[in-house]
């Protein structure tokens, strides 16, 4: 009985280590969705400007027509940089969320070794509560 109780003891400690590895996977996790979300908002802003100076019709001369052209190839060149991070993110945010789901399983598998552990614990007290009683009883009687 006093090693079955050991074991669920250790169970219950890797238990907690398990839940403390999922809060730190989940925490990762949301750091990477947050990132990509980032990313996602940088690049739809460099996407609205890239095509609003592209509309703009202003230039009064060939000079700054030209600076407009540069400037807005030089927008287009952040927002495929931009593109190739949130590529990247995704990727991340993905296996940081596979990683807590995974974290997760073994949590709930040690969890549940300790429940059934905790059930054997609690037939063993019951099957060994009756012979006692039965005995209680036949001395009684005598």
């Amino acid at each position: 009985m006093k090693a079955e109780r050991a074991r669920l003891a250790r169970l219950q400690r890797l238990e907690r280590i398990r839940d403390v590895a999922r809060r730190t996977a989940l925490a990762e996790a949301g750091k990477a969705e947050g990132t990509l979300a980032q990313l996602e908002a940088l690049g739809h802003r460099t996407r609205t400007l890239v095509s609003d100076y592209g509309a703009r019709g202003d230039a009064t001369d060939a000079g700054s027509l030209q600076q407009l052209h540069k400037f807005i190839r030089g927008l287009e060149r952040i927002a495929s940089g931009n593109e190739r991070d949130v590529a990247r993110a995704r990727t991340i945010a993905d296996a940081r969320a596979a990683e807590a789901a995974e974290a997760e399983r073994r949590r709930a598998a040690v969890q549940d070794r300790a429940e059934e552990q905790a059930r054997r614990i609690a037939r063993l007290q019951q099957s060994n509560a009756a012979p006692a009683a039965a005995q209680r009883r036949n001395r009684d009687e005598s």
